[in-house]
């Protein structure tokens, strides 16, 4: 029986086990109820008593190398980046790819007007989200009926009806941050204010409660409209990488006079032509440089806005705002 033994070892030292088939083959051969080795275990009972220690330690030993041999070659082969291995894998098929990710059209669009805006020699601000009355409302000249100090326009964190100065809100544009970079520095200045806003609006196809403004201001002495109209036509022909047909209507802002919105003519295939508005902007109110601690007699300025989301669908074609925030890949991976 030891011969036995010794030629059943000799077999699986020199078992192959490189291969998941080779592995399986191992396992029926060697370590499964009916296996030579399992029918030696069984010859045991027939042997003398005096012998079966002798014969029963090297039949243990084998048994034990055999489990551990086929469990190093289980662990190398069944932790591939693919998860363990079977036998009907094919290991000439090349690699799945991973899944590449790509910038969001709100980000491409909102990088690329950042881009323009240095070019015309703009510098970026920011400010917080999370703004107090007097930055979001009173320093720009909202007087306390106005409409946009209602609860429907703005997500108040706290409202204190005794005293309005305390209230606490979500910004509704990115104005409060020209009132702070007026209160930091001096003019000149040039400066644009890109960020998240939010406002209390219904989501439908064209309003969302959450959407991203870029801003800008201009402030020295002797800042003219004819400036302003300048550069909203320079601006618009670089975002849209064309030349435009525009107007500009007289509007209404309290923190600017006059005021204006600007519309561009905008064609998609299939549709007909349409005028769309695409910003709006004015020379800055005197009371909202008085309110910044600049001298509104000795100096001017324009400020303008615009819609990142609504530049976005107009450039992509995109006719749903909403499709900008679902996350859903299949849309996503468009803008690779």
């Amino acid at each position: 029986m030891r011969s036995d033994i010794e030629a059943l070892r000799s077999e699986v030292e020199a078992a192959s086990l490189a291969t998941p088939a080779e592995l399986e083959a191992y396992r029926l051969r060697f370590l499964v109820k009916k296996s030579p080795l399992t029918e030696l275990f069984s010859r045991l009972g027939s042997l003398p008593a005096d012998e079966r220690a002798a014969v029963g330690k090297p039949l243990n030993e084998l048994r034990q190398s055999a489990q551990a041999r086929y469990d190093a070659a289980k662990a190398v082969l069944g932790n591939g980046p693919a998860g363990p291995a079977k036998a009907t894998d094919d290991w000439s098929l090349p690699p799945a790819m991973p899944a590449l990710g790509s910038l969001h059209p709100v980000t491409l669009t909102l990088e690329e007007i950042k881009q323009i805006f240095f070019r015309l020699g703009f510098s970026v601000a920011d400010g917080p989200e999370l703004e107090d009355d007097f930055h979001n409302f009173t320093a720009l000249n909202f007087p306390p009926e106005h409409p946009a100090r209602d609860m429907q326009d703005t997500f108040f964190i706290r409202k204190d009806a005794s005293d309005p100065t305390r209230d606490l809100l979500l910004r509704t544009h990115t104005s409060p941050v020209q009132i702070r970079h007026m209160l930091d520095r001096k003019p000149p200045i040039r400066a644009i204010m890109p960020g998240r806003v939010y406002r209390n609006e219904a989501v439908n196809y064209k309003s969302y409660f959450l959407f991203h403004q870029v801003e800008a201001l201009y402030v020295d002495k002797h800042v003219t409209f004819a400036e302003l109209k300048e550069t909203l036509v320079m601006l618009a022909e670089m975002v849209f990488n064309r030349k435009v047909e525009y107007r500009m209507r007289p509007s209404f802002f309290p923190f600017t006079e006059p005021s204006l919105e600007m519309d561009i003519w905008y064609e998609s295939p299939g549709q007909p032509g349409r005028w769309m508005e695409i910003l709006g902007a004015g020379m800055v109110h005197p009371n909202v440089l008085q309110a910044a601690g600049i001298d509104p007699d000795e100096y001017s300025g324009f400020a303008l806005g615009m819609g990142v989301e609504r530049m976005a669908k107009l450039r992509y074609g995109i006719d749903d705002i909403r499709l900008l925030y679902e996350n859903d890949v299949r849309f996503l991976e468009q803008f690779r």
